[in-house]
């Protein structure tokens, strides 16, 4: 069969269709666009972030790659190979500003490694000084910063570099360029002294003709052209003749070991190298032990110090309070809500205007107002001991604790049960009781046999609004528990506002969505969500 055009009809009903979904695809595009972005985008850096743990190859890379072969379980610090491996690596970091964010990682795995990599990140830009100072004794030309720069750059660059010095400048200077020379015959030397370049003209903007290289840049050429000779032949001129008077000098080699030592004595314990070596990979399951009071050690993974583990304990915490707290509003908004659904209009219309007062409320004002009725001077102790019922020296503790937590937050998220059940119960027609009741049956049965089941999909929709409210509340529990009545949401707002660990933030916030999404699970196995209803 064909349409008008001559197109056979079902080719035109199969476009026309496809033109349908196009524009429903289009119509949502811009809402699914924003739950991709402030949803679930959010949700994947999350993840990401819990397992995520860069800084460590990133900062230290020479360091890392060193320790692989050293025994995790060895009760001595690695070899000199190490040690200047991670001199060479904190010198950099240093000059970057990095190594302060390192020694915030590795702290939350191992306190005082931030203060330890502070120390010596202080220390690190002035080992091999004496070296440095010998190799100047030796020929002044060393302790000019264009001997290096002639030394080790390409003609080509030094070329650009002159003209660029000649515009009077200040900016804008050619990058350094190693020549093909001094990469083979001394690549160490020129490595390191490339990275001084790098981080003097790219991040400090300074001047390389003006800026005296690192001591490490000395200690490196010393080493090279004692172990290789030959290595000065390689150039031509006056840089031959010095390199080969450094090959014969009697220069003094680098203990990197007793430096390190030197600023700081935990450097020759194994402590400080098996945290590094620990959480050297760039993707640890560190943050997700941590969060469950479990931990990385040299022997496997192990609990920690019984008086580090708190998280299991605020886990469980934070269920059991939001099962009470859903518990709580059930038992008592189930008859609000009977009441709204079974009063006169008029009656129902001033109740349901108290029942949504709160809403017209600051959380903020409500919760302070709770802190002013339950504190030990407040108006319920007051009232209490005015009527005779306590003493004054015997006031009731109901703050910064968990019943304080618990009371308050019951009030708040009332209003989030009785609705749905309101909802529901509304829909419900109240001959079915008058019915069950000419059957025989009294009060209790026609209630608990008739009403009772249909009112259960406002039951579920309630309850599991609260809970999943409940569980990840952080204000309430925060103005009212104290150091007993705090969720887990109040320990991941303390990590990601002022430890700063967001790994461990995001780890935790992790497990809570699992926790969530498993009760959902159970919660549709046994009741079913299909269940849920509001009316």
């Amino acid at each position: 069969m064909l349409t008008a055009d001559g197109v056979p009809l079902r080719r035109s009903l199969n476009r026309a269709l496809r033109r349908q979904k196009l524009r429903a695809m289009l119509l949502i595009a811009p809402l699914l666009v924003f739950v991709l972005i402030t949803f679930l985008a959010p949700i994947g850096d999350m993840l990401f972030r819990s397992v995520e743990n860069q800084i460590v190859s990133n900062t230290l890379p020479r360091t890392v790659a060193s320790l692989s072969d050293w025994d995790l379980a060895s009760e001595t610090p690695p070899d000199e190979t190490v040690f200047r491996a991670l001199a060479h690596d904190l010198v950099i970091a240093t000059e970057l500003k990095t190594h302060t964010r390192l020694g915030s990682r590795l702290n939350y795995e191992a306190s005082g490694m931030s203060s330890l990599l502070r120390s010596t990140g202080r220390d690190v830009e002035d080992f091999g000084e004496d070296l440095s100072a010998s190799l100047a004794d030796l020929d002044p030309v060393w302790a000019e910063p264009v001997t290096w720069a002639d030394l080790l750059g390409d003609p080509a660059w030094r070329a650009e570099h002159e003209s660029w010095a000649a515009t009077g400048q200040r900016s804008g200077a050619p990058a350094f360029q190693p020549s093909a020379t001094a990469l083979t015959a001394l690549p160490r030397t020129t490595e390191i002294y490339g990275a001084f370049a790098r981080i003097t003209q790219e991040v400090n903007g300074r001047n390389l003709m003006r800026q005296d290289p690192w001591h490490l840049v000395a200690i490196t050429l010393i080493e090279e052209i004692k172990a290789d000779p030959a290595a000065a032949q390689a150039f031509a001129g006056e840089h031959a003749a010095r390199l080969a008077a450094i090959a014969g000098a009697d220069l003094a080699q680098a203990d990197f070991t007793a430096a390190f030592a030197d600023s700081n004595d935990r450097w020759i314990t194994p402590t400080p190298w098996s945290v590094i070596a620990l959480y050297a990979a760039p993707y640890t399951p560190g943050y997700f032990l941590n969060a469950v009071d479990l931990g990385k050690t040299p022997e496997g993974i192990a609990p920690r110090p019984a008086d580090e583990q708190v998280y299991i304990m605020l886990f469980m915490r934070t269920l059991w309070l939001s099962l009470t707290i859903t518990a709580l509003c059930l038992l008592l908004g189930y008859p609000v809500a009977w009441l709204l659904a079974n009063l006169p209009a008029r009656q129902a219309n001033l109740l349901m205007i108290l029942v949504l007062l709160p809403f017209w409320t600051s959380l903020l004002v409500r919760t302070s107002a709770w802190k002013v009725l339950l504190q030990r001077q407040g108006v319920i102790n007051d009232v209490l001991v005015w009527i005779g019922l306590i003493g004054d020296d015997a006031r009731l503790v109901m703050i910064n604790n968990q019943l304080g937590t618990v009371i308050a937050m019951t009030h708040i998220l009332l209003p989030f049960m009785i609705l749905p059940l309101y909802s529901v119960m509304k829909t419900i027609p109240p001959t079915y009781m008058r019915a069950a009741k000419s059957l025989g049956a009294n009060d209790w049965s026609a209630f608990w046999r008739v009403y009772f089941p249909q009112s259960v999909p406002g039951i579920a929709a309630g309850c599991i609004l609260v809970f999943i409210l409940a569980i990840g509340y952080y204000i309430t529990p925060e103005l009212m528990g104290g150091a007993r009545g705090v969720f887990i949401s109040n320990r991941i707002a303390y990590h990601i506002g002022t430890s700063l660990n967001w790994g461990l933030a995001a780890a935790l916030g992790t497990i809570l969505l699992i926790v969530v999404l498993v009760l959902y699970w159970v919660y549709d196995r046994f009741v079913g969500v299909n269940n849920v209803k509001l009316g």
